[in-house]
């Protein structure tokens, strides 16, 4: 772990929370609990729902192991990150990049990502290189990315700390021209990547859960999140409405009891703004899953940095 101003710190600290706030649930009777955010933290979550007996509908983390045992109380929209960082891999591979480095902070998440970037590219003939995001300036970063000879590097770290500074340092560096910065983990799509990084932040490829081209349902989904949100939905958006419609959905079909919400995990097909979502278990996942939510590499528009552009459909 990190000092006590780290990233890692942070997220223990309201995975604790998160705790504190499934326990509440169960002794105040609710049906179900919704989220979270972030794959670590949520991993808490998971194992306190399943603990407690509350279920819990996980929206947007996607470590493949969410729970170390096969969960009864716990389902997931999310794709596995197993499934969403291969085709992120592919992609590259398809662009012609077989040498790959990461700037990578020390977090399960990450550690994961690069261990599935490796072997993916590594079955193909393509090398991962790490290097420290943590332990290396920029300067230091960009002199290692130089000497290594990659031709993509992915930021596999925090926003804004470390990711802007890097994208920056790399963006001013000339030995470094024509190295495609990439964010698997799809901070490009924020507007506080636009705002800090303008240009520079475009042409980032980054991966995202939406579909090649909405259905009617989703058009309409995206105009009313714009008029509540004043800017353009992100995928977590219609991650967060798909969470809403499969609950409502249960506890409709089902009943409004713990137990009820829960089988409505094994019933079922749900219309989502993104496709139809139906839970299943598959082999190295704990929870059910749905199987598999769209997934696109994307990034911003050099030409138009406010403008998105689909780059690959998984």
């Amino acid at each position: 772990m990190r000092g006590p101003t780290g990233k890692e710190d942070s997220v223990r600290e309201r995975g604790h929370r998160q705790d504190g706030a499934g326990q509440r649930a169960g002794a105040r009777g609710v049906a179900a609990v919704a989220g979270e955010y972030h794959s670590v933290v949520a991993r808490a979550a998971a194992v306190r729902a399943e603990a407690l007996g509350v279920p819990f509908l996980c929206s947007s983390a996607v470590l493949d192991a969410l729970t170390e045992e096969p969960a009864a109380w716990v389902a997931r929209l999310a794709p596995a990150q197993s499934h969403g960082w291969r085709s992120y891999a592919g992609f590259l591979f398809a662009a012609g990049h077989r040498r790959i480095a990461v700037a990578r902070q020390a977090s399960l998440y990450w550690e994961t990502g690069t261990r599935i970037l490796r072997d993916h590219l590594g079955q193909r003939g393509g090398s991962v290189t790490e290097l420290d995001a943590d332990a290396l300036t920029p300067r230091e970063l960009c002199d290692a990315l130089a000497e290594d000879g990659a031709t993509a590097l992915l930021l596999l770290a925090g926003t804004p700390q470390p990711a802007v500074p890097l994208v920056r340092a790399v963006r001013a560096d000339r030995r470094l021209d024509g190295v495609l910065v990439g964010a698997p983990a799809g901070q490009p799509e924020f507007p506080r990547w636009l705002a800090a990084l303008g240009a520079d932040g475009a042409g980032v490829p980054f991966l995202r859960y939406l579909p090649e081209r909405p259905s009617p349902p989703a058009v309409r989904v995206g105009e009313a999140l714009r008029v509540r949100l004043g800017e353009e939905p992100s995928f977590v958006a219609y991650e967060g409405w798909d969470t809403v419609a499969v609950l409502a959905g249960a506890l409709r079909t089902y009943g409004t009891g713990r137990a009820d919400v829960a089988r409505a995990w094994e019933g079922g097909a749900v219309a989502g703004t993104r496709g139809e979502i139906r839970f299943s278990r598959l082999p190295g996942i704990g929870v059910r899953q749905w199987v598999w939510p769209p997934v696109q590499v994307a990034d911003r528009d050099p030409a138009e940095p406010g403008r998105f552009r689909v780059l690959h459909q998984g």
